[in-house]
């Protein structure tokens, strides 16, 4: 099978040169990847309908013998109608084609087929409009439908399909092992590819779907234990000693019950004699930095060091600024690393680092790089992981040897999805808000209330408070999007004359960003127009309005994101959120961020909208590509094959064991082309 698996896509029967590019498109190169193209719907054709009581406007199937074969008929603009009639013994159908000369050779009059389509009537007559149609002896119950491309019809696919199925060998190589299949009441990989793509009947359907998920997840979570590398083995950092109410006593402010509760669960593990692999999730300011702070103090009370990962310098700077304020009196060295740092000023940093001279060091992805050595590296944090790959936070834990590993979330993930990237991490949730935080109240308006929005605007400047304006461009691109730029020169010349405004986005140089942010955080500025470079990482008490265009370019994740840059501080905040779409999932967006500030639930509404790819965007989450299951849908089988995962992986980490060797096939598979 294996060389079957591998064939090119255009060695199949049917499949051409030109034909094989398209299926290229689909993601389908290769035999094998065509048989895990698996359809996207099913046609049910098991329940034929009566011509004269089909339903109007839904697709359905009609068994009725053809009366009189399709007849050319040409029309203006160079278009050929064929146009033939039907017959199911009570009522006729008239069929009608576009441009489709085969359909002469193919429907013959006095035989009977099943048409599948969308039935239309007037008065006079039903009619269906290019129907599927298929013998009515031959035609199985259940058709599959597939993602199509220009140039490739769902048939094309299907028959390309059948004739991969064809050349399957007897028996194929199964990698899920027997007893495996037996403990979980699953079908053979032959059963399942052939009744996933032509189902016998919709039980077989079932049946090779849930046996298709089961081995997708499973293949998954071997690939993700296997990266993330977890081990059973002693920890070689296990703390001697809690130094918890030492740090409390450096705090300017008590920390909520939720926090003391994440500190005591993630100081077990540190006492305990396994590496730490723990998870915080925490709605936005729910005080992870805090926690994650108590955890480096003990850490490096203890002789280690400390490491933490920020996505963007923005972030590390902040992280570094206030962790050094609030760890120094403790004696407790901190450094910061970005790709921005001098080269020289580097080359001390981490001559410091590899010497011990440094205790804490803080910053983006550049503490991946081979340079960076620690001389005890005990602990590592990592902040807004959903910006990091698996491969990403493994690098740096590797740099230790196996050391304690903190993951911080501020985008609240469903715990679906957590379930499936950090599906052997503990979890901590923070579900509870520092006191003093003020309700931010959302709006949802259209372009016509921008001069109310910004009367609005300019009242809060009057009252000594800030605003954030997000536009989704820096520059103006020839679309109708609002852009940093331009909007700049609108509100200086039109709309806040007076009023002090600087702009902020991507393509600035790092020390620029850095004085544009802290002139904003001292009340220098009083409207800071910039792209989603501030959704993380800016932290100003005296930001009341969160002001955002194009607010249906976001996911809700990102929306919420960008208005938890508000209400940090005692004033009462407003989210305005200015769209002119009318499409239903941006208005379904949009009314969830006016209806609930809950960021857990505004999370699993947004997986629901955009699935796992788009939820983090650009595939920053870290996943591969599923093909067959369903984030929402399918958390009965994950458990399952995360259970089965753990229990493979502790007894053959390797997957070298006879009965393990296709599994470990399939996950080099599925893993093959991914890079975080």
């Amino acid at each position: 099978m294996a060389s079957l698996y591998g064939q090119e896509i255009q060695t199949l029967k049917g499949v051409g040169k030109r034909r094989a590019e398209l299926f290229r498109k689909l993601g389908a190169p290769s035999v094998g990847a065509l048989l895990r193209l698996y359809p996207r719907a099913y046609e049910d054709l098991s329940h034929p309908s009566p011509i004269r009581t089909a339903p109007l406007g839904t697709p359905c199937a009609i068994r009725a013998t053809v009366i009189q074969a399709p007849r050319e008929t040409r029309i203006r603009g160079g278009m050929t109608l064929y146009k033939a009639r039907a017959d199911d013994g009570e009522s006729t159908l008239e069929l009608t084609f576009f441009n489709n000369r085969f359909v002469m050779n193919l429907l013959r009059e006095n035989e009977t087929y099943l048409f599948y389509g969308k039935v239309t009537a007037n008065f006079l007559k039903r009619e269906m409009a290019s129907p599927e149609f298929y013998p009515a002896e031959s035609c199985p119950q259940v058709l599959p439908v597939y993602r199509r491309t220009n140039g490739l019809s769902s048939r094309m696919i299907g028959n390309a399909v059948r004739e991969a199925l064809r050349l399957l060998p007897d028996p194929i190589r199964d990698p899920i092992p027997p007893m495996l299949r037996k403990e979980h009441s699953l079908p053979r990989l032959d059963f399942a590819l052939k009744n996933i793509h032509f189902p016998g009947d919709m039980e077989s359907l079932a049946l090779a779907r849930r046996r298709l998920i089961f081995e997708e997840l499973l293949v998954l979570q071997l690939g993700l234990l296997k990266i993330g590398g977890r081990s059973r083995s002693r920890s070689r950092f296990q703390l001697q000693k809690d130094f918890t109410a030492e740090f409390y006593s450096l705090l300017p402010f008590s920390p909520t019950e939720a926090q003391k509760r994440a500190v005591r669960e993630a100081m077990a593990d540190l006492l305990g004699g396994f590496p730490m692999n723990r998870l915080i999730q925490g709605d936005v300011g729910s005080g992870k930095t805090a926690v994650a702070a108590a955890l480096c103090h003990s850490a490096i009370r203890n002789g280690m060091q400390a490491a933490l990962m920020a996505p963007t310098e923005i972030l590390a700077r902040q992280h570094a600024r206030t962790l050094s304020a609030l760890l120094s009196p403790a004696g407790i060295r901190v450094g910061l690393l970005t790709g921005s740092l001098p080269a020289a000023e580097k080359k001390k940093l981490r001559a410091a680092l590899a010497c011990g001279e440094i205790d804490l060091l803080i910053g983006t992805h550049a503490l991946i790089s081979a340079e960076v050595k620690f001389l005890r590296l005990g602990l590592v944090v990592t902040d807004e992981q959903h910006r990091f790959g698996v491969t990403q936070r493994a690098a740096l834990a590797a740099k230790g040897g196996r050391p304690h590993m903190l993951i911080m979330s501020a985008t609240p993930i469903p715990r679906t999805l957590a379930l499936m990237i950090y599906g052997d991490l503990d979890l901590s949730v923070l579900d509870e808000l520092p006191p003093g935080r003020q309700k931010t109240e959302t709006y949802a308006v259209t372009p016509d209330y921008r001069t109310r929005v910004f009367s609005f605007v300019k009242k809060q400047i009057q009252k000594g408070r800030q605003s954030y304006i997000i536009c989704p461009t820096i520059e103006e691109g020839g679309s109708d999007m609002a852009s940093v730029t331009a909007y700049t020169e609108l509100l200086k010349n039109k709309w806040l004359p007076d009023c002090r405004i600087a702009m902020l986005h991507g393509k600035m140089k790092p020390k620029e960003k850095e004085a544009v942010m802290d002139r904003f955080s001292r009340g220098e500025t009083d409207v800071l127009v910039s792209t989603t470079v501030v959704e993380v990482g800016v932290d100003v008490p005296n930001a009341t309005v969160m002001l955002v265009e194009n607010a249906e370019r976001y996911g809700l994740s990102q929306l919420h994101q960008l208005r938890g840059r508000i209400g940090r501080g005692t004033h009462a905040s407003a989210c305005i959120l200015i769209s002119a779409a009318q499409n239903d999932e941006a208005l379904a967006r949009l009314k969830i961020m006016c209806s609930t500030s809950d960021g857990f639930h505004i999370a699993e509404e947004d997986l629901k909208l955009r699935g796992p790819g788009d939820f983090f965007g650009n595939r920053q989450h870290g996943l591969p590509d599923l093909r067959i299951a369903d984030m929402m849908a399918d958390m009965g089988p994950l458990q399952e094959a995360q259970s089965v995962a753990k229990e493979i992986f502790d007894s053959d980490p390797e997957l070298s064991l006879p009965e393990h060797r296709g599994l470990r096939a399939e996950v080099r598979q599925l893993f093959e082309n991914w890079t975080d």
